[in-house]
């Protein structure tokens, strides 16, 4: 059986962020590489800047991984930085909203997580909302700066959607820890789940298998089926393509 290769685009490690390293680094955290290797997929870390086109780069693989990080430059959707912006990181959004477009021109399996989905809304001209804790009407959704705990949240997860099959649940528990969520919904998505406070928590790209949610799965997937579950259906779609392409 060909084991399915998930491209796992990487953020970058400033010089002497990590044990001490004098040159940076591009890191992934190993919660995800985990979750894709118990699905029986072979995760490839993807530095960024990547000067081929993001077709060419895709040629080898058979779907992607989107990771949690640092945000989206406010300019990738048409606003203004926000104070509270951090870890901005220009050329891993070139590549990775690069990447996400391709994937859906090679309709190549695609599972995007919190920052994940932020990319995929914006590649397909969705807005954020640049700081959730200043928008009306909205609970608290974690503390991404380092500074705080995540939160545990329940999500409704929409009937009939592929999230809800790959999750085989309607509503799951949820860990959440970011600062920035959907605003105006990309062109071709529909929302798929929702916190009790109307926060769009998943997306889906209509065609192809492109699901992306905007909690943390890979912090649980050790120990909760439904979380591990998205990575499991990732890697099952994936091993699609991967025969075809040796076939």
């Amino acid at each position: 059986m060909t084991t399915p290769l998930i491209a796992v685009p990487t953020a970058h490690v400033a010089a002497g962020g990590v044990r001490g390293w004098r040159p940076g680094g591009f890191a992934v955290p190993e919660t995800y590489v985990a979750a894709l290797r118990r699905a029986g997929a072979r995760p490839v870390l993807l530095p960024a800047p990547e000067p081929a086109p993001a077709e060419e780069v895709l040629a080898s693989f058979d779907g992607v991984l989107l990771c949690g990080g640092g945000d989206l430059h406010a300019r990738s959707y048409g606003a203004n930085p926000h104070p509270a912006e951090f870890d901005v990181q220009p050329e891993r959004d070139e590549l990775e909203l690069g990447l996400v477009r391709a994937c859906r021109d090679l309709d190549l399996p695609l599972l995007g997580i919190c920052r994940g989905l932020q990319v995929v809304n914006v590649a397909f001209g969705g807005s954020l909302h640049q700081h959730l804790p200043v928008v009306p009407g909205l609970a608290a959704h974690g503390d991404p700066f380092g500074s705080g705990l995540p939160v545990t949240h329940e999500v409704r997860i929409q009937p009939g959607t592929l999230l809800a099959a790959a999750c085989g649940a309607t509503t799951v528990s949820a860990v959440a820890r970011h600062h920035q969520g959907v605003d105006r919904l990309g062109a071709g998505l529909s929302a798929t789940a929702w916190t009790d406070d109307g926060l769009v928590e998943g997306v889906e790209l209509t065609g192809g298998w492109m699901v992306a949610v905007q909690w943390h799965p890979e912090v649980t997937a050790a120990t909760d089926p439904a979380q591990q579950a998205l990575f499991e259906v990732l890697v099952e779609q994936a091993a699609k393509r991967a025969l075809a392409r040796v076939a």
